[in-house]
C-alpha cells in the first residue's frame, strides 16, 4: 500500500498514532482527524474533508477502559451511533469509491458462545459492556447494510486488548496490561502496596499493537466486504501476566493482593483466530514476553505516568 490517499478518524489515540505513523511511512498521504479538528457528533464535521480518498480507516469511538461502560451506558449509546451514522453517511455521500476499514471490539461476542467471526451478531454481549458492544454490531451491521445496496467495499476487524509503547498518558482509566505495569512498577519504585481487581484468575487475551497494524493491512489488500478477528488467539490468567511483569523488574510477587470486591468484566475474551491464519498463512506474532519487555521499558522512560501517589 504506497501512495494512497488516506482518512484515519481517532487519529491522535494508541492505535491511530502507530497507524497513521506505519502508513505515512510506507509512502502515503493521511489526513488525521481528532477530537479538536473534527467533531464527529455533527452530521457535518466531515463535509470539510472533500479530498477523494482511497481508503478510510475509522477507528474513532467514545469509550474508556476499566469500568466506564458501566457509568456511562446512554451517552456510549447515542455519542458512539452519531459519531458513526455521520462517518457512514459521509462515505456513502461523498467518498463511494474508497473503502472503509473498521474497528470491532472482543466484547460484542455473547461470553457463552465461540468468539468466531459468524458469531459476532448473534446471543448478547456481557451485560456490563451491552451499551458500548451494540453500537460496534450496529456499525457492522451498516456495514453490511450499505455494501448490499450501494455496493461499497469495507472491511471490519475485531482486535482484543492492543499493548506496546506510546499508550495514553493522561488520566482516563487504563486497559488491564497497562494498569498491571502501573501498578507493579509503582508498587516497586515507591515500596507500595500493590492491589489488582478481582483474583486474579480472570483470562486475558494480548496483541501487540504493531501486529494488528500490520495484519489489517496486509488483509485489506486483498479481502473486501469481511469481518476478521486479528489477535493471538490464546489466553492467560491476570495472574500470569503479573508474573512475568514481576520477574522483569525484579518484585516479588507474593506481595501483591487481590481484591475480590472490584468490577473485573467478562471472565474470558479470547477470539477465535482460524479465519484470520487461513488468510495469512504466514503469520508472525510477536511472543509475550517481547512485547511486555518492551511496554514496560516505555513505561520506565515515562515518569509522569510512576509518580508517587
Amino acid at each position: 500500500m504506497k501512495g494512497k490517499k488516506i482518512l484515519v478518524t481517532g487519529a491522535t489515540g494508541f492505535l491511530g498514532t502507530k497507524l497513521c505513523d506505519k502508513l505515512e511511512s510506507s509512502g502515503n498521504i493521511v489526513t488525521k482527524l481528532n477530537s479538536k479538528n473534527c467533531d464527529l457528533r455533527d452530521q457535518n464535521s466531515l463535509r470539510k474533508f472533500n479530498d477523494q480518498y482511497d481508503i478510510i480507516y475509522h477507528l474513532a469511538v467514545w469509550t474508556q477502559a476499566g469500568d466506564f461502560c458501566l457509568h456511562h451506558q446512554g451517552e456510549q449509546w447515542i455519542i458512539n451511533q452519531q459519531i458513526n451514522t455521520n462517518v457512514l453517511s459521509w462515505w456513502k455521500d461523498h467518498q463511494p469509491q474508497a473503502k472503509i476499514i473498521c474497528i470491532g471490539t472482543s466484547c460484542a461476542y455473547d461470553p457463552d458462545m465461540k468468539k468466531s467471526e459468524d458469531n459476532f451478531l448473534k446471543g448478547l454481549p456481557e451485560d456490563s459492556l451491552f451499551s458500548y458492544a451494540m453500537t460496534k454490531r450496529m456499525l457492522y451491521s451498516g456495514l453490511i447494510s450499505i455494501n448490499r445496496q450501494f455496493g461499497l467495499k469495507y472491511m471490519m476487524f475485531v482486535p482484543n486488548t492492543l499493548y506496546g509503547s506510546g499508550y495514553h498518558t493522561d488520566e482516563r482509566q487504563l486497559h488491564f496490561i497497562f494498569d498491571l505495569i502501573k501498578k507493579i512498577l509503582h508498587g516497586k519504585l515507591y515500596d507500595a502496596p500493590v492491589v489488582l481487581w478481582g483474583d486474579g484468575y480472570q483470562k486475558r487475551e494480548l496483541t501487540y499493537v504493531n501486529d494488528f497494524i500490520a495484519n489489517i493491512i496486509k488483509i485489506s489488500e486483498h479481502h473486501n466486504n469481511d469481518i476478521v478477528n486479528v489477535s493471538n488467539g490464546e489466553e492467560f490468567t491476570i495472574r500470569h501476566y503479573a508474573k512475568i511483569i514481576c520477574d522483569k523488574i525484579g518484585y516479588d510477587f507474593d506481595k501483591i493482593k487481590f481484591d475480590t470486591s472490584r468490577y473485573v468484566g467478562a471472565k474470558s475474551k479470547c477470539l477465535d483466530v482460524t479465519k484470520l491464519r487461513n488468510m495469512v498463512p504466514d503469520l508472525k506474532l510477536t511472543p509475550l514476553e517481547v512485547g511486555l519487555s518492551s511496554t514496560i521499558d516505555w513505561f520506565l522512560s515515562e515518569k509522569n505516568m510512576l509518580k508517587k501517589s
